[in-house]
């Protein structure tokens, strides 16, 4: 970093809540280990929206021009972009067009665009908040085991698990640039 001084870290807020870290937040940190110090406690690292839902992208970006950038460039240095403005779905989203194979076309009509709504999402340090264990079963096996179709609330929570190894990954025999020798394949050799 010090041969690119215009290169910096994004400095997220460390806060007990999201209201906080927008307005006075503890200290404001870049690594977990910084955010630990600074709050005395454990961390989380998460992402939360706030405030009003607003019709249009226009509209938001005129609400919040303090926190976010916006098309020009313009906004908070580098190092205060832990805002974002994100896009909902209002309502439930529409089901998938089935092939209608009728007229020679494959395809129905599109159906309409659902509504969407803006709303302001901070990415912080949240204090003394544990890490959240999740012990439910992969998005696979969960719905294997559910004969009929999912409400579309399930399938958005399932997406939102973090991924986890179907099984724990094992340890590298040898090296990246190492194979076993043809003559004595308990042997390794540079494969340069």
């Amino acid at each position: 970093m010090g041969d690119n001084p215009a290169m910096t870290a994004i400095l997220y807020p460390v806060a007990p809540d999201v209201q906080t870290a927008l307005a006075a937040p503890l200290a404001r940190a870049a690594r977990e280990r910084e955010a630990v110090t600074a709050a005395g406690e454990g961390v989380t690292f998460v992402t939360e929206a706030v405030g009003p839902a607003f019709a249009s992208r226009a509209e938001a970006l005129a609400a919040h021009h303090a926190w976010v950038e916006d098309d020009r460039g313009a906004g908070p240095p580098p190092e205060d972009r832990y805002c974002r403005l994100a896009e909902l779905i209002e309502g439930r989203p529409p089901p998938p067009a089935q092939p209608s194979l009728a007229d020679g076309r494959r395809w129905p009509n599109p159906p309409p665009v659902p509504k969407t709504l803006w709303r302001l999402q901070v990415s912080y340090w949240r204090v003394g908040a544990a890490p959240v264990v999740d012990t439910a079963p992969q998005a696979r096996q969960a719905r294997r085991q559910v004969r009929e179709p999912m409400d579309y609330r399930a399938l958005k929570q399932l997406t939102r698990q973090p991924l986890r190894p179907v099984k724990p990954q094992q340890p590298l025999d040898f090296g990246l640039f190492e194979a076993p020798m043809p003559e004595a394949p308990g042997r390794m050799m540079p494969d340069e």
